[in-house]
């Protein structure tokens, strides 16, 4: 008989046309809260109406929140080809294509991410479709929960030392056989010899601070520009983030170049 007076009181609440609504709920919250059972009850009653219900407002929840998303991205977008995002491009990053071509393709990776593959799948098809106007810059961003990736960034920046072309070759290997990267730096030793490393030049090389300095220098450019997983890219300063098929990188050039932004 209790539970039914607090549950009328409730009603009454709801029902009157009080003059602080902020009064009313806190005056509902503090009853339901300090009678949890009417809501329990209410539930148990009809616990098929409750689920139905609680699916219906999950699932338009879940749309309003996917649009709001969509509007958010779509508004950072239209922001960011007026107001691109300026990475830091040097003689000592990873450099594919022309430097001088008037796309550049900037990408924040991880060796050991799947979805980095991925975006190396991307990478390959939009340096096809662009050859000689589109240059690649590959920057580490090695993610702490996989293991492997630091030593991996490590063994590129210190085959790169040899050749640009070596460091080149055991990343194209690595994504294109990445299951076995996960078999750590036995695998990553037998790549290195099989495109003609000099060894005993590697293994000093990793000990080198110069490259634990270009990989930190990545990671934090990375958190910089606000990327904080993989993959990330800058499209002509376009961000661009998770593995996105090529279509949609097309979809950012034919927007520049109506934009005047870019001219191919």
């Amino acid at each position: 008989m209790k539970s039914a007076f607090k549950y009328l009181a409730i009603m009454a609440l709801l029902a009157s046309c009080a003059g602080d609504d902020k009064k009313v709920e806190e005056q509902v919250a503090r009853i339901l809260e300090n009678n949890p059972e009417i809501i329990i009850k209410a539930l148990e009653k009809k616990p098929y109406e409750f689920m139905e219900s609680l699916q219906k407002i999950a699932k338009s929840a879940q749309s309003q929140m996917a649009q709001r998303r969509a509007e958010e991205e779509k508004k950072e977008l239209e922001e960011s080809f007026d107001n691109p995002k300026v990475p830091s491009i040097t003689d000592n990053d990873n450099i594919r294509g022309d430097k001088n071509a008037p796309i550049t393709l900037v990408e924040f990776s991880d060796f050991e991410c799947p979805f980095c593959s991925r975006g190396y799948d991307s990478v390959v098809k939009l340096m096809e479709k662009y050859e000689g106007k589109i240059k690649f810059v590959y920057k580490h961003l090695p993610l702490e929960f996989h293991p492997n990736a630091m030593t991996a960034a490590m063994y590129m920046e210190a085959l790169k030392i040899q050749s640009m072309d070596k460091g080149w070759k055991f990343h194209d290997t690595l994504f294109k056989n990445q299951s076995k990267v996960k078999n750590g730096e036995n695998y990553f030793k037998s790549v290195a010899k099989d495109i003609g490393a000099d060894m005993k030049k590697l293994q000093a090389d990793l000990k080198s601070e110069k490259i634990k300095n270009k990989i930190q220098a990545d990671m934090q450019e990375a958190q910089k520009l606000g990327f904080s997983g993989t993959p990330g890219f800058l499209l002509n300063g376009v961000p661009v983030s998770g593995a996105l098929p090529p279509e949609h990188f097309v979809q950012i050039i034919d927007e520049l170049q109506k934009r005047g932004k870019v001219n191919l």
